[in-house]
């Protein structure tokens, strides 16, 4: 039903969307309409509807594997001198183009592939469901692709998963990558929870269930989907930081009234990003609510794919760095530490607590390029002449 509710209100936005957008272009150049062509402006960005962003890397993309639910792509063209190197995107809400800036700062010294994740509400049910093990069988087919001379970086939320894959690979003596870069992944959340680990410690999978898991309407290619609504996730991100969002917008009116383009472009980009979300499949969902943040399966020892236990002491021939954030409020501080427990047989272990950055700095910004990646370049590269 919410669902629903959600796809007339999207609809009824549209006329609104129009006339704002009328508005703002034709009150654009007149100096003493400046205050309503901003209103305007703003009331147009606030009812559009905002799909999947491209990566603007000026640079060819080509899907070397596609799947239902999730492709792999590359960027580029295969340089033979060039390490390979394995970015996975978040399956939390937002498109792969959130690692725009962290593609942008490895493509220049790496051939670099990308897990490009669907929308699970344009996915048919004929095309079946997906599933925790479904996310760890697309890593296992994208980690063979390159016969174990890749590096692999998994970005927050697939920590877990990719920890598992490479795991299950190593038991069953495949080809695993060089190196694993886990930056920012809830691997033990019980190490200093936070307002996103409280929140789910205090409900339980049933409230999940109920309050969270919808039917994609007709209106839509995944019609008839149980789903985890973007729209519902976008609703929580802002509802962490609403004070800033708030502000944000005013200043991008105030922006749009002195007429400083820069910023105001600055605050479209962000945003342009920040809104596009996607629905993800239910099960998927729920067993990650479930596994990794409610019942912690993976430190426990516990976690299975496919009825088979992950057996992370088994990753023998995989180099292991984490990465965390002094000022992260999405994954606290030791909780993509606790991969190195978990991984004694690692040929080499590294961590890197960054100062002064929050959860998006980790794999973004200024602190990323200057400081962060850097270090993960070294540990590649040590990772590969061991």
């Amino acid at each position: 039903m919410l669902y629903n509710l959600h796809a007339i209100g999207s609809y009824w936005a549209r006329s609104v969307n129009f006339y704002a957008f009328l508005n703002a272009s034709l009150s654009k150049d007149i100096p003493w309409l400046k205050q309503w062509h901003a209103a305007n402006r703003l009331l147009e960005r606030s009812t559009r509807p905002y799909s999947r962003p491209s990566f603007e890397l000026e640079i060819e993309e080509s899907v070397v594997i596609c799947n239902p639910f999730g492709d792999l792509l590359r960027f580029g063209t295969p340089d033979a001198k060039k390490p390979n190197l394995l970015m996975v995107a978040p399956m939390s809400g937002h498109f792969a183009t959130l690692l725009r800036g962290t593609v942008r700062e490895f493509i220049r010294d790496h051939n670099v592939y990308i897990t490009d994740w669907h929308d699970a509400g344009s996915v048919p049910l004929t095309d079946g469901r997906f599933t925790l093990d479904s996310y760890v069988d697309y890593l296992r087919e994208f980690i063979r692709y390159f016969d174990g001379d890749v590096h692999l970086m998994a970005v927050c939320q697939p920590s877990v998963p990719a920890l598992a894959a490479v795991a299950l690979m190593s038991e069953d003596r495949e080809a695993v990558p060089r190196s694993m870069v886990l930056m920012g992944g809830p691997v033990d959340t019980r190490h200093t929870p936070t307002e996103v680990n409280d929140f789910a410690e205090k409900r339980n999978l049933a409230w999940f269930k109920r309050h969270t898991i919808h039917r994609v309407p007709l209106n839509r290619r995944g019609a008839g989907r149980h789903v985890y609504p973007g729209f519902l996730q976008l609703a929580g991100f802002l509802a962490m930081n609403i004070d800033r969002h708030v502000s944000a917008h005013h200043e991008y009116f105030d922006h749009l009234v002195s007429g400083d383009g820069d910023n105001a472009a600055q605050h479209e980009a962000f945003y342009d990003e920040y809104l596009a979300v996607m629905d993800l499949d239910a099960p998927f969902y729920l067993e990650t609510i479930q596994k990794v943040f409610l019942e912690h399966h993976l430190p426990k020892g516990i976690l299975e794919c496919e009825g088979r236990r992950v057996k992370p002491e088994l990753i023998t021939d995989t180099a292991l760095m984490t990465i965390e954030g002094e000022l992260d409020d999405i994954t606290g501080q030791g909780q993509t530490r606790a991969a190195h427990k978990l991984c004694p047989g690692a040929p080499l272990h590294e961590h890197l607590t960054q100062t002064k950055v929050g959860h998006y700095g980790i794999f973004n910004g200024r602190r990323f390029r200057e400081e962060i990646a850097p270090r993960i370049r070294a540990f590649m590269n040590q990772a590969s002449n061991r």
